[in-house]
């Protein structure tokens, strides 16, 4: 083999950028912290960092996400210590030249997606974090002023649309719910993702129609309000035959 020289090559690195979304006070939100050093000072931006020199793809993305939120990725917190679990995954690759100034950056993308999360705490660079819903962040874009940096607002609309393509196919909208829920409570899940209203009877009779979707969990509960209302868990299904379809609008 020949001589290998570095040297010879420009300055490369990679980052992880997390799309985090959760559903809060019926809104379907995104977490963003506001970038303390330069580029992009005072920014919001989403959270994410520099891949380590001894790590993969999956474990940054697994340790920027245990910092930014304290969260562990479902893999990860199935080892019995009581951490609830995230949905993680990688979204997708972004590296135009110019997308950051500092030197050629390539971003992977990973998208989280998880139950109604407390308020986050801001670490890394980070002098502030907070949730944000994701049609205000997306509406904002069209201020340069006021749009995320770099281009995370492209990769945050990639995301949401991966999240809203997802749940018609695929089990993922339960990764929005506590480990027990009502039929209700999904319902709203999907509401907030889509942005639009679902009939309820409608709803009720697909999703527990569904092969595999959901299974009783044995309980009731009234944290809803009204009268009690069947408790639910995810069930073994991934793919979801029939798919819920999102409405036209």
């Amino acid at each position: 083999m020949s001589p290998y020289d570095p040297s010879a090559f420009p300055p490369f690195a990679v980052t992880v950028d997390l799309v985090v979304l959760t559903v809060r006070r019926h809104a379907l939100c995104a977490l963003v912290v506001r970038r303390g050093e330069q580029p992009f000072q005072g920014r919001w931006a989403l959270p994410g960092g520099f891949v380590r020199g001894d790590e993969d793809l999956a474990t940054a993305a697994a340790r920027e996400l245990s910092e930014e939120t304290g969260l562990c990725a479902q893999e990860s917190a199935a080892n019995g210590d009581g951490v609830h679990g995230a949905h993680l995954e990688q979204l997708a690759t972004y590296g135009d030249p110019r997308r950051d100034p500092r030197m050629r950056v390539v971003s992977v993308a990973h998208l989280v997606l998880a139950p109604d999360l407390p308020a986050p705490r801001a670490g890394g660079d980070a002098n502030s974090a907070r949730w944000a819903p994701v049609d205000e962040l997306l509406a904002a874009a069209e201020e340069v002023s006021a749009g995320l940096a770099f281009d995370h607002t492209r990769i945050l609309a990639d995301g949401v649309e991966r999240a809203r393509s997802k749940i018609e196919y695929s089990s993922l909208a339960t990764a929005f719910c506590p480990p027990e829920f009502t039929v209700g409570e999904l319902r709203r899940v999907y509401e907030a993702v889509w942005g639009v209203a679902l009939d309820p009877r409608n709803f009720h009779r697909k999703v527990t129609g569904t092969p595999g979707f959901l299974v009783p969990a044995g309980g009731t509960t009234t944290r809803q309000g009204g009268r009690p209302a069947q408790l639910f868990r995810a069930g073994g299904a991934t793919l979801l035959n029939p798919p819920m379809l999102r409405p036209e609008v």
